[in-house]
């Protein structure tokens, strides 16, 4: 499953107007983590939102999409000065 689509601000939805949701798996492989990782973060409170149903749990590719972009280190994301004064 991926979490791309043409219009990021409005994931795709299915049949029924739902839209899709990853597995731990699913996000473990995106992410590129491992599965107990995941699992760490939501003992912690850390990682996207998660839905539980019974003892599954899946992570809407909005909420996925929407941690992702909190994660961004500010440090990276403009130019360093390097003219100290």
């Amino acid at each position: 499953m991926s979490i791309h689509n043409e219009n990021p601000t409005s994931p795709a939805t299915d049949d029924w107007g739902l839209e899709p949701l990853m597995d731990v798996h699913e996000l473990a492989a995106y992410l590129g983590i491992p599965i107990s990782t995941v699992y760490d973060w939501r003992v912690h409170g850390k990682g996207p939102t998660a839905y539980r149903f019974g003892k599954h749990l899946k992570f809407a590719i909005s909420d996925v999409r929407a941690w992702i972009a909190q994660q961004r280190d500010p440090s990276t994301s403009e130019p360093r000065r390097t003219d100290r004064r």
